[in-house]
């Protein structure tokens, strides 16, 4: 038996995610320089660019 077209993994499922998480962005931002933990705010964090087509 077959599997259902939806079910099955393509390659264009591993590419990379548009979407970080807090954790993530915190982590970029630190390394940045823009971030500063105790002076700056979790909440209204600035939007992180990622790399497209590592």
């Amino acid at each position: 038996m077959s599997l259902h077209r939806s079910l099955v993994v393509h390659a264009k499922l591993a590419r990379s995610r548009s979407v970080l998480t807090r954790a993530e962005r915190i982590a970029i931002l630190i390394r940045e320089g823009k971030f500063t933990e105790g002076k700056t705010s979790i909440y209204g964090l600035p939007k992180v660019r990622i790399r497209a087509g590592a």
